[in-house]
């Protein structure tokens, strides 16, 4: 991490000083930032009692820019590591930045095609449609007339993005090795599923892909639309799409507007999004109504395919079983549903965790669908998991963050609209499937199988591992989860050693220059120069600087 603070200093100083401004200056020592500060501004910490937690977070968040503005959109959707009050603030966090010049919008083109905006289209509008930290978006018309719109990677901000993920990466590692709870939830992890997604945000090859899958989803459903994706025209920093005009589906929530049905609205973007969850697994990961616009004739048209999220076959067996046992109330398969689904974590009090599932099952035990929010359902499950450290895939967590952004918006169209009772349908499919006595023979014969394999690799195995024995060759390996932090630890140690030695040796060498001189009691050509003067302050500066170090680490 030291070499990293040094490469990436000017950086490490911006967050640090973000973190006094919006009164998280509490949290630089925990970061392991103090030594990047001023000695006296280890405790310059001011909270700010006019503001939340949440509202602190988010405003430090904004001013650091892309990485931990996407940091915090997709730390939103984590409702099983983070309470809710924070979630709250984390929801409100705006991806909004000035607009980069056209000329290089124009560069930018010019870089990806080998030719100019005006050699491949008919029309380019220089002011953006809208604008964002990673890419802004432009409308243009291509020369066979088809309107297109342009997502245009910001300049230069690939290597802003990478330098940030280092850093958190960085700050993930030193946080575990100090403090438990980051042990618990593995938060190098976290920021490694972090890192991924983002990085996967940066190739707009990805979100075309992701457009054209969805898109297969609906082919001959005319009541839900994805744009087009123009291949020729797009590239990792740039994605050229058919461009949709169509009226944002929030327009439609405090008023009716003339030559469309808020009823026929909710059911095609509920019916759409259990579609894409529960039958193809493959789903668009960020259903906010920013993202949602509807055309004449109650027409979904679904926009920005950056966030996606993917259940296996897998995932939805075991989601399957949690619904059968909630059904039965069976409180001792819904743990083991949750066991298969999610991370409980070693040290977790299963008798705790029981008696909470119980209360949570007695709750909505014979609820009727028409009175059961799923908000609030899944908002009781990401508690306990908040609770209990246990931690869900990543994709399970896009997956509760997408239903209950889908039923925000429907509540907001359609108050009367039952999003339990939508999916009901979707829900008996899935336990049908679950059930069907094909698919139950053939993972019974897959079980039997790899059981099979393994009795039948056994006396192979044990006869390997004999004959290894006998020969004295077996070997133990031992390993060390935190061997990384330990050798990192070691460096820095070694480093201070070998800068202690170096100023024992310079102080050696001084005093021998001393004490030969008045020995000989000649002059030399070095002594004709203040080198005693200049040596001495340069001994004293090291000891100084030495002695602070110790002082700033908190550990002498």
């Amino acid at each position: 991490m030291l070499s990293r603070k040094m490469k990436h200093g000017k950086r490490y100083q911006e967050i640090a000083g973000a973190l006094i401004k919006n009164g998280l200056g509490y949290l630089i020592s925990d970061w392991g930032l103090s030594d990047l500060l001023p000695f006296p501004s280890k405790k310059a910490a001011p909270r700010t009692p006019h503001r939340s937690t949440g509202e602190r977070i988010r405003l430090f968040l904004e001013e650091l820019g892309p990485t931990f503005i996407k940091l915090g959109q997709l730390a939103s959707s984590r409702r099983d590591i983070l309470p809710e009050s924070i979630i709250a603030d984390l929801e409100k966090l705006q991806d909004k930045a000035t607009p980069f010049p056209f000329e290089e919008v124009k560069k930018i083109i010019r870089d990806e095609f080998g030719a100019g905006v005006e050699e491949l289209f008919a029309e380019f509008d220089p002011e953006p449609l809208a604008t964002a930290s990673i890419g802004q978006v432009h409308k243009a018309k291509l020369h066979t007339e088809e309107p297109v719109a342009i997502k245009i990677q910001r300049p230069n901000i690939r290597p802003v993005i990478e330098t940030d993920l280092e850093i958190l990466e960085s700050l993930s590692l030193s946080l575990e090795s100090r403090f438990e709870w980051a042990r618990a939830y593995q938060l190098r992890d976290i920021v490694e599923e972090f890192s991924q997604a983002l990085l996967s945000e940066l190739d707009y090859y990805h979100e075309g892909r992701n457009a054209e899958r969805i898109a297969k989803q609906f082919e001959g459903d005319e009541n839900i639309r994805i744009p087009k994706i123009y291949w020729d025209f797009s590239t990792k920093r740039v994605l050229t799409m058919e461009y949709i005009k169509g009226r944002k589906i929030s327009e439609f929530f405090s008023e009716t507007v003339p030559g469309y049905r808020k009823k026929a609205i909710s059911e095609r973007l509920i019916h759409s999004m259990l579609q894409q969850i529960f039958v193809e697994g493959f789903f668009h990961g960020d259903p906010h109504p920013g993202n949602i616009v509807v055309l004449p004739g109650d027409v979904i048209c679904y926009m920005d395919f950056g966030m996606v999220g993917r259940l296996t076959e897998e995932t939805k067996y075991h989601c399957a079983s949690l619904v059968i046992a909630l059904m039965r109330a069976d409180t001792n398969a819904i743990m083991k549903s949750v066991d298969a689904l999610a991370e409980i974590p070693e040290e977790t009090d299963l008798h705790l965790l029981k008696e909470d599932v119980e209360v949570l099952r007695e709750k909505y035990y014979d609820l009727p669908l028409s009175q059961l929010s799923l908000r609030e359902a899944i908002n009781d499950l990401y508690h306990l998991a908040f609770k209990y450290h246990i931690r869900f895939p990543a994709d399970l967590t896009i997956l509760g963050k997408s239903l209950i952004t889908v039923e925000g918006v429907v509540e907001s169209l359609d108050p009367e609209f039952s999003l339990i009772e939508a999916a009901r349908p979707f829900g008996e499919r899935l336990l049908r499937d679950r059930l069907r006595p094909g698919r139950v023979a053939r993972k019974g014969w897959k079980t039997f199988l790899d059981q099979a394999e393994i009795l039948l690799e056994l006396p192979k195995n044990l006869r390997d591992i004999s004959k290894t024995m006998r020969k004295g060759k077996f070997r133990m390996e031992v390993v060390i989860p935190d061997l990384y932090l330990f050798l990192e630890k070691l460096d820095r140690i070694s480093n201070r050693l070998s800068f202690a030695i170096v100023l024992l040796a310079f102080s050696i060498l001084m005093v021998g220059l001393m004490i030969g001189t008045s020995i000989s009691g000649q002059s030399t050509v070095i002594w004709k120069n203040p080198i005693i003067e200049i040596g001495f302050g340069v001994a004293t500066l090291m000891l100084l600087w030495l002695l602070l170090s110790i002082f700033k680490s908190g550990k002498f």
